[in-house]
């Protein structure tokens, strides 16, 4: 069964830094494209950041500059390391495995057929 678990989302200042993980026992996708996704109330979930498996990354604009997504060498551990944080980077946030994909990840929700719970961020002001 694929399971992945969030981790790292707190309440931060406006300015502050973050570090989330996603702990995946997906031994069998785990060098498919993963990504994170958030949702804030209110708003459709959006694509943040994916991962490729040969490590290549793609970000929202929104957070270019400002957030790095990672793996561990064994592709059991992905991160996101938030910088710079804004109010506008307040939501729940998850990650989530393309079954399909290895390269040219989506950044389309529908694309990605497994996830975690979520994690919440918020940031003030």
């Amino acid at each position: 069964q694929v399971q992945l678990q969030e981790s790292g989302g707190g309440s931060v200042q406006s300015g502050g830094s973050l570090n989330l993980t996603c702990a995946a026992s997906l031994y069998t996708y785990r060098r498919n494209c993963m990504g994170w996704f958030r949702q804030a109330p209110g708003k459709e979930r959006e694509g943040v950041a994916t991962i490729a498996s040969d490590g290549s990354t793609d970000y929202a604009d929104s957070v270019k500059g400002r957030f790095t997504i990672s793996q561990d060498n064994a592709k059991t551990t992905l991160y996101l390391q938030m910088n710079s944080l804004k109010p506008e980077d307040t939501a729940m946030y998850y990650c989530a495995a393309d079954p399909y994909r290895y390269y040219s990840c989506s950044h389309l929700d529908q694309h990605f057929s497994y996830w975690g719970q979520g994690t919440q961020v918020t940031v003030s002001s």
